[in-house]
């Protein structure tokens, strides 16, 4: 095995993993019930990895070595889930719900030692960290193209309790996943990013993304996401929020497209351009033939022009964004924020951009089968267009 790139995330430790813990455990665990209700096997599919939580408790009277043992256990979730789905069950909600089941555990469960809340509130975040893969970012020693793809939580749950997300589901599929460009051997190495605005405020993905490219060791940087009809690729994400939907906290930005607001960044407005432009192989990724059209998406939104399709990114210089081309919610944002920190380190080597791939409404395990396999042939050839 190669340099394990876990070693290379220490930016997001456990203390600077980004969580709004208390608010957490009020809004998404409490889905738990209802969900276990509606849909009890997809709940309980790794119930022997949340009760293995309680072994772990009676056995350590060591914060530090509890800490390890919950982390480790939170580990094994996400190596699960991965496992689950590449073997032929293509169904990223297990994970998100045993995530909840887990963390729900920790609240209560008794220790060999007293836990005040901050140290319980240490364990969420080990917990929270490594069932995501950011612990598990490890690419072998022959991986000349180096792939990082990021998915995301499923949403809207109060909506469809049921809902899935295929971009979830293309990163436990791809996780892992080694082919071959031109006698070079490629891999890919993914992570899960929650649904909540606060983590994005507090740095989740500048802390995923600065040792990736301060170590300048990866050839692509690929966001995914649920998004429209077909394939999109994110031509001009833009820096602000205006969608008035709400993250999986029920939190609502206070922004619109009259009055969008910029994210923040450990206490201050994320600072950067209006609008940046991706580096990623759109001509090679539009040539793969599937299921679904694959659309170079140019299309934003500023306060003075409404909706328009983007020439250049000089057009866009004087511009202030209320949509980029992906949109004013999380999606176009982690995009910015990959491109920005991109620029920031000047590493233009590096292809990165967004995709957005075709919605479903609540869980299509034939449909998201087909976009996971669309996916995958799009960026095997962006890898051999690098």
């Amino acid at each position: 095995m190669g340099k394990p790139y876990s070693s290379l995330l220490c930016v997001a430790t456990l203390c600077g993993f980004s969580l709004c813990a208390q608010a957490k455990n009020d809004v998404e665990t409490a889905r738990l019930a209802t969900a276990n209700d509606s849909m009890p096997t997809v709940v309980q599919r790794y119930q022997a990895l949340t009760d293995g939580l309680e072994s772990q408790f009676q056995q350590h009277t060591d914060e530090l070595k509890l800490t390890q043992a919950v982390a480790h256990q939170g580990l094994r979730l996400w190596q699960q889930a991965v496992r689950d789905v590449q073997s032929g069950h293509p169904d990223d909600r297990s994970l998100y719900w045993n995530r909840l089941v887990m963390e729900k555990r920790l609240e209560l469960l008794p220790a060999g030692f007293k836990l005040v809340p901050w140290q319980r509130e240490i364990l969420n975040k080990a917990v929270e960290k490594s069932s995501r893969g950011f612990s598990d970012i490890h690419y072998d020693d022959d991986v000349r193209i180096k792939i990082l793809l990021t998915g995301f939580d499923p949403f809207f749950l109060d909506r469809n309790i049921g809902q899935s997300n295929p971009s979830g589901l293309v990163a436990l599929a791809l996780d892992g996943y080694k082919f071959s460009v031109g006698g070079k051997q490629a891999q890919v190495e993914t992570v899960m990013i929650p649904v909540r605005f606060a983590d994005f405020d507090q740095g989740i993905i500048e802390s995923l993304l600065t040792p990736v490219y301060r170590e300048n060791q990866l050839q692509m940087v690929l966001t995914v996401s649920m998004g429209r009809d077909d394939f999109d690729l994110e031509r001009f994400p833009g820096r602000n929020r205006s969608a008035a939907a709400p993250d999986n906290l029920n939190v609502l930005t206070g922004a619109g497209k009259t009055a969008p607001k910029p994210p923040m960044l450990n206490g201050t407005s994320l600072n950067g351009p209006e609008f940046v432009e991706f580096s990623l192989p759109v001509a090679a990724m539009q040539a793969v033939e599937g299921r679904w059209k694959i659309h170079d998406n140019r299309k934003v939104s500023s306060l003075s022009r409404g909706e328009f399709e983007a020439r250049s990114l000089g057009e866009l210089r004087d511009a202030i964004s209320v949509a980029g081309s992906g949109g004013g919610y999380l999606s176009n944002e982690i995009s910015y924020r990959a491109i920005l920190l991109q620029q920031q380190f000047g590493r233009d080597n590096m292809a990165v951009g967004h995709i957005h791939t075709p919605r479903v409404a609540g869980y299509d395990a034939a449909t998201e089968t087909d976009i996971v396999e669309q996916a995958r042939t799009m960026i095997q050839a962006a890898a051999a267009a690098l």
